[in-house]
């Protein structure tokens, strides 16, 4: 169960940022993730590091 936690999340929270970017004409979410894709990254590579300890 605690597998399919994270992946539930991130898809929830892509479909929340896909809805704003329809429904608010000012919310550019590509502009946003090119701004924050190296965050992801990071966060990422973080939990890979927690998962293996």
């Amino acid at each position: 169960m605690k597998s399919n936690l994270i992946p539930a999340i991130i898809l929830i929270a892509l479909g929340a940022l896909l809805l704003a970017n329809n429904l608010i004409p000012e919310f550019r979410i590509w502009a946003m993730l090119l701004d924050w894709w190296p965050v992801v990254l990071i966060a990422l590579g973080v939990n890979l590091l927690i998962k293996r300890s």
